[in-house]
């Protein structure tokens, strides 16, 4: 235990920081995970949590050390492949519940971001903020117009000064206690404290620049720019910059609000659908955070969905969206051994996979989805079944379908809420045919071929040069094989040796006969003498070192 306290000081930079969260986790009741990680626990005392769940005391102590843990278990909260049902619905709780940033501040930093004071860049600044969050805080405005049209009412997102540094330590620490709870308590590695860290390490980091989010609203209006059931808002890049976002103000109402004031609940449920599927499987670009929180709804009559908080985002490589949508239509097939496929070709084995039982299991978990009607059937209820029985078999899952796998549980889990009815699997099967009629139609066919053709003369046209420069190295004595085998050079000089001793005894046999056909006996007889010794010094040269190899005298 000492020798940890030493590690932690000498290697952590705020050693306040850590004896405030050790002793928060004390104090709810982590005294003993503290204790075999060898931090310094102090004087700290855990408070009785006896009618206390561990998933509430974890809850608890994440929210009262501020806005890295709140995040951090916010993400740690959608990864019910990783963390029991309990601790990721108690973490769904987590609420960033920060006090405001003060006037001055807000000022200070619409100076500092875009060089100029609020007055001059909007024509009105609402001083109270329309909602706090532990990054920052958004205010309703109006923007005066940069060409001398109409003023435009928008939405001022504000970074909280200081945010990026507080985050920065609490990242180091976070890091650093990874690494210490893997090694000191073994069992934590089932739920990968490391790889949390390092996930959380990059979300969070991308919310922290405004820049980036603009670029992501950006990209989602191009991608729907034909679209009529969802919208996002403009970003006004002038008034805009890395720590003061300027967005279009949606006139909308939240998702149960605008049900509540008429519009059809059937048709949001669909659109969000829609959406989410354009996104993963067509665009390869998705809101990897689509609460209800993050959605307002203009209109009743055909309501449209405006998409916002656009800072966390997912990506999805073409063949990774080719490999989910073979996922998908094994699943509306009903074809367990295509789910198989599709997993293994989705994911990354750690070693040899036994096939067999793999399948079996991809089988067995697919009972309870595949034999039902396609609108009893929960999407993300299967692929969470799924990627957790590709890890039971050492199959790492890329992070991108585990946020795909998020996306999809919140909008099926909102969707089936406020329609009951909703067949996700039926919505969405004309989309996987359309997807499917393109993957294989004669141009994407024949684009392909031609890449392929290109590829292939490319390396031909490669191929003799590179086997001059082999040829080369071989003639002139500079061509080396590396083998990673510690037994190979010791078997291949003994070999060696003995292909040399044979064609020796190989050259005496031959002399001696020809020698002795051409009248020669008593040199001739002389040389098979001579090839019979090497014969014999070789033969028991061979035991005796057989004999060593074995440990014998």
């Amino acid at each position: 235990m000492v020798a940890n306290v030493v590690a932690i000081v000498s290697t952590v930079r705020d050693v306040g920081r850590l004896g405030e969260i050790t002793a928060t986790f004390v104090r709810h009741g982590f005294g003993e995970l503290c204790a075999r990680a060898g931090l310094p626990i102090g004087t700290a005392r855990s408070e009785d949590g006896a009618k206390v769940t561990f998933a509430a005391r974890l809850r608890m102590a994440l929210q009262e050390l501020g806005p890295s843990f709140i995040k951090l278990g916010q993400i740690v909260s959608t990864r019910t492949d990783l963390i029991p049902a309990d601790v990721c619905a108690e973490l769904k709780k987590l609420q960033d519940g920060v006090p405001p940033i003060s006037d001055a501040d807000v000022h200070a930093t619409i100076q500092e971001t875009l060089g100029a004071p609020a007055e001059e860049v909007f024509r009105s600044f609402e001083p109270r903020p329309l909602a706090c969050a532990s990054i920052g805080q958004v205010h309703r405005a109006v923007l005066a117009a940069a060409d001398g049209g109409a003023d435009v009412a928008v939405v001022v997102k504000i970074q909280r000064p200081g945010i990026r540094e507080t985050i920065e330590r609490d990242i180091a620490l976070l890091h650093f206690l990874a690494r210490l709870l893997e090694r000191a308590v073994p069992e934590s590695r089932v739920y990968s404290p490391v790889g949390l860290v390092s996930e959380f390490d990059r979300a969070i980091f991308a919310e922290l620049d405004f820049a980036l989010e603009a670029d992501n609203v950006d990209r989602f209006r191009a991608n729907f720019a034909e679209s009529a059931i969802v919208t996002f808002p403009e970003v006004y890049r002038h008034a805009s910059g890395k720590k003061v976002l300027t967005m279009q103000f949606l006139d909308g109402k939240k998702v149960y609000a605008a049900i509540d004031a008429g519009a059809s609940a059937e048709t949001i449920a669909k659109n969000a659908l829609a959406a989410i599927a354009q996104m993963v499987f067509e665009d390869g670009f998705f809101h990897a955070d689509p609460h209800p929180g993050n959605v307002l709804v203009m209109g009743t009559e055909r309501p449209v969905i405006g998409l916002i908080d656009l800072g966390l985002v997912g990506r999805l490589s073409a063949e990774l969206r080719d490999r989910l949508i073979d996922l998908m239509v094994a699943a509306v097939r009903a074809e367990p051994d295509a789910l198989a496929d599709a997993l293994l070709a989705i994911g990354r084995p750690r070693g040899k996979v036994d096939q067999r039982a793999f399948r079996a299991e991809v089988a067995t978990l697919s009972e309870k989805y595949l034999g039902r009607a396609l609108a009893e059937i929960e999407v993300s209820g299967l692929l969470r079944d799924l990627v957790q029985g590709a890890i039971k078999y050492d199959i790492d899952m890329p992070s991108e379908l585990l946020m795909v796998g998020k996306a999809l549980v919140t909008v099926e889990g909102v969707g089936k809420e406020i329609y009951p009815q909703l067949d996700v699997f039926s919505e969405l099967k004309p989309f996987f045919l359309k997807l499917l009629w393109r993957r294989y139609h004669p141009e994407r066919v024949g684009r392909e071929l031609l890449r392929g053709l290109a590829a292939l003369g490319t390396t031909a046209t490669n191929l003799p040069r590179q086997m001059g420069v082999i040829l080369e190295d071989l003639a002139n004595g500079r061509l080396e094989v590396k083998t990673q085998d510690p037994g190979l050079p010791i078997a291949a000089d003994r070999l060696g040796r003995r292909v040399g001793s044979a064609i020796v005894l190989g050259a005496f046999a031959l002399s001696g006969a020809h020698l002795m056909a051409s009248g020669n006996a008593t040199v001739g007889t002389a040389a098979f003498v001579a090839s019979g010794v090497l014969a014999a010094c070789m033969l028991l040269a061979h035991l005796f070192g057989d004999a060593r190899r074995k440990g014998r005298p």
